[in-house]
């Protein structure tokens, strides 16, 4: 009889000891994910800049060696002899971050990021064939410009980065015409 009258205490302290424990694996569930998903985004943050960064050194060696070809609105020339061997390597190097991007990334990303360096090599084969019409150069660097600003409005998107991206500038840059107006 004195195990029946302590039984509905005995059920209350089961029930409350189970429902605590539910509760607190629910609660350490939720701050584990929460804690694995900030780790991610600080990784992707980390692997989309410093893939863009290697990318960006690619396209700059390679308008360096267009300057020294006699393309415009570049500067800092590069002869073709230096800058090729640079040329290689910074795709090397892009090549190397270019994994991590599709480790991490999600598809809409990899999609634009593959479009930028495929746009970027587009201006690395003009300067490997040598001079050619101004106006190729200039719309092959608007084509890697505009793949550039897609790129980052994914990698802003796959973030969670609130809004749009700064607009790009213009290539090719009116600077001449800025300082003789």
């Amino acid at each position: 009889m004195v195990l029946l009258d302590q039984l509905p205490a005995l059920i209350g302290v089961v029930v409350g000891s189970l429902g605590s424990y539910a509760v607190q694996s629910l609660t350490e569930r939720r701050r584990w994910k929460r804690q694995r998903e900030e780790r991610w985004d600080e990784k992707r943050f980390e692997t989309y800049g410093s893939y863009a960064n290697a990318l960006k050194a690619q396209l700059r060696v390679a308008q360096r060696i267009g300057a020294a070809l006699g393309f415009a609105d570049v500067a800092d020339p590069l002869s073709p002899a230096e800058g090729l061997p640079l040329l290689a390597d910074a795709e090397s190097l892009r090549a190397t971050e270019w994994e991590s991007v599709l480790l991490v990334g999600d598809a809409a990303t990899i999609a634009a990021a593959r479009r930028w360096h495929e746009a970027v090599w587009t201006v690395e084969l003009l300067v490997r064939e040598g001079p050619v019409d101004a106006g190729l150069w200039t719309r092959a660097h608007q084509l890697a410009s505009a793949a550039r600003d897609a790129f980052y409005e994914s990698a802003r998107r796959d973030l969670g980065i609130a809004g749009d991206p700064p607009p790009s500038g213009e290539w090719p840059r009116m600077w001449r015409a800025e300082l003789s107006g």
